[in-house]
C-alpha cells in the first residue's frame, strides 16, 4: 500500500467530519473511532456514535536501517510483524504491551502502552523517534525524524504518544531498535514478608545491573502462571554468558531463586480473563512497598503484578457473578498514587473522574482537535 495514499485517505475522512467555517464553535458533524488491530477496543472509556476508521490494512514496513537500529512502519504494522523482520538482523523493538502481539504499532504508541521491558528500555515515549499523523483539523503533521539524534522542533512525538488518538491519527512511526541479547534467562525469587519488602526492594534497585524486566507477582497470579503458590519476583536477565552468570549470582543473594520458562512473559501478557476490570496505580518507586502491601493481599481473587523499578502496580479484577464492582473500585481508588483505569464495564465509568479536564489538557485538545472529531469521550473529557 502506498503510504501517502493511506494518509491522504485518513485526512479526507477527518475533513468530512469537520464543520466548515460559520457553524457554531465546538460542534462537529460526527466523530471517528480510530482502530488499529481491534484488540484493545474494550480499553478506555466507551466511544459512542462514532464512525470506525481502521488502519489495520496499512501495515507496511516502510524503511528498516539495521545499521542505525531504526525502523519506520505504518500504523497498522503489528508488533509481531516487526519482531519477525528485526529478529533476522539480531535486533528487536523492546516494547511488550500487555495483550496479543497482533496489536499494532499505532495503537501501542497512541495508548502509550508498556509492559515489563519498560524496566530496562522505557515506555513508548522513550522508543518512538518520529511520527506522521493527521490532526483533528485534517492537517498532516510530521514530528521527530528517522534518526536517533534528532532534537529539532517542538516535541509533538511525545505529545501524541499516550493521547489515545484524541489529538491526531498516527499513520506512521519511526522507532528505536536494540540488539538482541546473546543469552536470556528467566528466574523467580521468593518475596520477603511485607514488613521486610522495603529494604529488599532497595537492595534490588542497588544492584550494579538492570534486569531486562523485573515484575512482582502476587500469589494468585503466580499460581495462574504455574510458577508456585507464593508471591514472587519474576525476572528476565540478558547479556552475554559472563554477564548473565554474574547477574544470577547477585540475584541469588536476595533469596531463593529458581529458573522459570521464558514463555512466562507471554503468558503474563495474556493473563487477563475476558471482561476483567484493570487499573494501574503508580507512585515513586520508593513507595512501591506501600502500594504492594495494600493491593496485592486482597482476597477478592485479583491478579496483581508490579514493575519493581518503576513503582507501577497493575490490578486485574476478574468477573465475579453477582458481585458488585463498586467496593473494588473504591478500594483501589483510596490507595495512594496516580490511578489509571484501563478496563471497566461501561456502566462503571461514571464512577471514575476524568483526568484530562484541566485547562492545559483542554487547551491542547482545542489546538489539535477543536471539534472533538477523534475518539470523542475515550478519556472522559467534557464536551
Amino acid at each position: 500500500m502506498d503510504a501517502r495514499v493511506s494518509t491522504t485517505d485518513i485526512r479526507s475522512c477527518v475533513q468530512e467530519h469537520v464543520r466548515p467555517p460559520g457553524f457554531e464553535c465546538g460542534t462537529a458533524a460526527g466523530s471517528l473511532r480510530i482502530i488499529g488491530g481491534g484488540t484493545w477496543l474494550d480499553a478506555g472509556r466507551p466511544v459512542n456514535d462514532a464512525k470506525p476508521v481502521s488502519l489495520a490494512e496499512d501495515h507496511a514496513i516502510v524503511e528498516y536501517v539495521a545499521s542505525d537500529l531504526t525502523l519506520t512502519a505504518r500504523a497498522g504494522a503489528t508488533l509481531l510483524d516487526i519482531a519477525r523482520a528485526t529478529a533476522a538482523e539480531g535486533q528487536w523493538l523492546a516494547l511488550d504491551p500487555f495483550g496479543s502481539p497482533t496489536g499494532t504499532l499505532g495503537a501501542t504508541i497512541a495508548t502509550g502502552s508498556a509492559g515489563p521491558l519498560a524496566h530496562a528500555f522505557g515506555t513508548p515515549r522513550d522508543n518512538v523517534l518520529g511520527i506522521e499523523a493527521v490532526t483533528g483539523t485534517g492537517d498532516i503533521v510530521r514530528a521527530g525524524g528517522r534518526v536517533v539524534k534528532n532534537v529539532a522542533g517542538f516535541d509533538l512525538t511525545r505529545l501524541f504518544t499516550g493521547a489515545w488518538g484524541t489529538l491526531a491519527v498516527i499513520t506512521e512511526a519511526t522507532v528505536r531498535l536494540r540488539a538482541l541479547p546473546e543469552r536470556e534467562q528467566t528466574i523467580t525469587l521468593a518475596l520477603p514478608p511485607h514488613d521486610a519488602l522495603e529494604r529488599w526492594l532497595a537492595k534490588l534497585r542497588a544492584l550494579p545491573f538492570s534486569p531486562l524486566a523485573c515484575e512482582l507477582l502476587n500469589a494468585p497470579l503466580a499460581r495462574a502462571l504455574g510458577l508456585g503458590e507464593c508471591s514472587l519476583l519474576l525476572g528476565r536477565l540478558g547479556g552475554n554468558d559472563d554477564s548473565v552468570r554474574e547477574q544470577l549470582r547477585a540475584l541469588g543473594a536476595l533469596g531463593q531463586m529458581r529458573p522459570a520458562p521464558k514463555e512466562s512473559w507471554n503468558a503474563l501478557a495474556r493473563i487477563e480473563p475476558a471482561g476483567a476490570s484493570v487499573v494501574r496505580v503508580s507512585a515513586p518507586p520508593s513507595r512501591l512497598h506501600v502500594l504492594w502491601a495494600r493491593l496485592s493481599s486482597s482476597d477478592d481473587g485479583s491478579l496483581v503484578h508490579a514493575a519493581a523499578g518503576r513503582g507501577v502496580v497493575r490490578c486485574i479484577h476478574p468477573v465475579v457473578a453477582d458481585a458488585p464492582l463498586a467496593p473494588w473500585i473504591e478500594h483501589v481508588s483510596r490507595t495512594e498514587g496516580t490511578h489509571i483505569f484501563e478496563r471497566l464495564p461501561a456502566i462503571e465509568w461514571s464512577r471514575i473522574p476524568s483526568r484530562v479536564n484541566d485547562p492545559l489538557s483542554r487547551a491542547v485538545r482545542a489546538a489539535f482537535d477543536p471539534q472533538r472529531v477523534l475518539n470523542r469521550g475515550i478519556l472522559g473529557e467534557i464536551a
